[in-house]
């Protein structure tokens, strides 16, 4: 059964280039509602952390350094049928591939630098949204 919120993270590169606030109006203009939001920086500890489920896999460690190069802004996010609906509209991982009017097709650089995270569960939604926010923050 499907929930009603999910976890999105605008990624360092589109927080770096000045995206955060053309990505969050896309997120709202789509119907989703901001439950917490906050900006941050990740250190490569906390990023290994976040990506355990990644640890044997050969990108890791580049991920871990990618995803502490910078300030990222996770989110939190109440829509019904929120992973899925939010799924689609951020488009596939590769920008190449993504389909037109997508967050990662308009802000994506690569494969790598994608734009944003989106909860690809809805376990997955609970266990990353609790990663930055306490439940007394998500309101």
């Amino acid at each position: 059964m499907s929930t009603n919120k999910t976890f999105t993270m605008i990624k360092p590169d589109a927080v770096l280039d000045g995206n955060s606030g053309a990505i969050l109006k896309m997120i709202e203009a789509a119907g989703f509602r901001v439950i917490a939001l906050k900006k941050t920086q990740l250190t490569p500890e906390r990023a290994g952390e976040f990506y355990a489920v990644h640890k044997d896999r050969p990108f890791y460690n580049d991920l871990c350094t990618y995803m502490s190069s910078g300030p990222i802004v996770p989110i939190i996010l109440e829509k019904e049928n929120a992973v899925a609906d939010f799924r689609t509209l951020i488009g596939a991982t590769n920008p190449a591939n993504a389909e037109d009017g997508t967050i990662r097709k308009l802000f994506a650089k690569s494969i790598e630098a994608n734009a944003i995270h989106g909860s690809d569960s809805d376990e997955n939604a609970e266990i990353e949204g609790s990663f930055f926010f306490a439940h007394t923050e998500q309101f």
